[in-house]
């Protein structure tokens, strides 16, 4: 199939499954730092994925190619990042912690879908794209069933984490039409620029999410793995962050955000691969059939958009 695709085409679905394999890595990270809190990984990655950005910055500007956001721009690339990167995942937490993960991970889970819904271009008919649907939404109810967290959750504690976690998936849902519109109404503005000024951005609202849900600094730097733990943040800010960034970026601007949503489920994929790697067992037999659906409704999801 790949032989027969447009140049453009095959490229943004390379760099969408690319992203996926990097987002990937960031459920790994709470594998190596059992003991961490989740928000704290959080913070770490975005501020390591701020300084590189900024590093790769300084580097354009001694090559005399220094570009800088105008005042909208770098207003756009606050607003985006605190939506789709800090605020997002700020909801994530408080819907886990108030009803386990299960449910929201269901929630979170249909981001795709939405995107495939939302992003569908006119042109396509609405019968092309529902074996895409209907594959995602089939594996994503298997990963569900498989998973047990947070059954003894209940009371007014689920409904509000219920709630704060479709808070999360409208904001990333928004964020992802949204970034797509921006990067198609601004060609001027490569796929890599624009992964810097948003990950500056991010750098920035992360230093607000520690102050609202992070652990002080000296009690980290107390850790006895905290060499370990500067290690995840700088390999999952650079890879996980900023290259994924860089790589959606491209999706985004080479793909319809019906396409680019759909390879969002490659994150879970590439998620069971890693973590099943490192803890030497073999999966589930739902989750290898989920799997199957979601790669399936990858293939459906390329052979409606081609």
């Amino acid at each position: 199939m790949a032989a027969s695709l447009p140049t453009g085409m095959a490229a943004g679905i390379a760099a969408g499954l690319g992203a996926g394999a990097f987002w990937g890595t960031t459920f790994v990270a709470p594998l190596l730092l059992p003991d961490v809190r989740h928000t704290d990984l959080t913070v770490g990655r975005y501020l390591a994925s701020a300084l590189f950005a900024l590093g790769f910055l300084v580097f354009t500007a001694l090559r005399g190619r220094l570009r800088l956001p105008t005042a909208r721009q770098a207003i756009d690339a606050l607003w985006l990042s605190a939506l789709g990167y800090n605020g997002y995942y700020l909801l994530l937490v408080w819907a886990i912690e108030a009803a386990g993960a299960a449910l929201p991970a269901l929630i979170i889970g249909t981001i795709p879908l939405w995107l495939m819904l939302l992003g569908k271009p006119q042109h396509l008919r609405w019968s092309t794209l529902l074996p895409g649907l209907l594959l995602t939404a089939g594996g994503l109810a298997l990963m569900v069933m498989q998973s047990n967290d947070g059954a003894s959750a209940g009371g007014p504690g689920l409904w509000v984490g219920i709630g704060w976690a479709v808070l999360a998936m409208v904001s990333w849902t928004a964020f992802g039409l949204l970034n797509a519109r921006w990067m198609r109404q601004h060609p001027d503005v490569d796929s890599t620029l624009w992964a810097n000024w948003l990950g500056v951005a991010a750098g920035l609202g992360s230093l607000g999410l520690w102050l609202v849900a992070g652990s002080p600094v000296g009690a980290l730097v107390q850790r006895p793995d905290f060499g370990l733990f500067l290690m995840v943040c700088a390999i999952t800010g650079i890879g996980a962050a900023w290259v994924a960034s860089v790589l959606w970026n491209v999706a985004s601007r080479r793909l319809s955000t019906s396409l680019a949503g759909q390879l969002i489920v490659s994150e879970t994929v590439f998620a069971l691969i890693y973590a099943f790697s490192w803890s030497g067992e073999w999966p589930a037999p739902l989750e290898l059939l989920a799997c199957a659906l979601f790669i399936a409704g990858i293939m459906a999801s390329i052979r409606a958009h081609r």
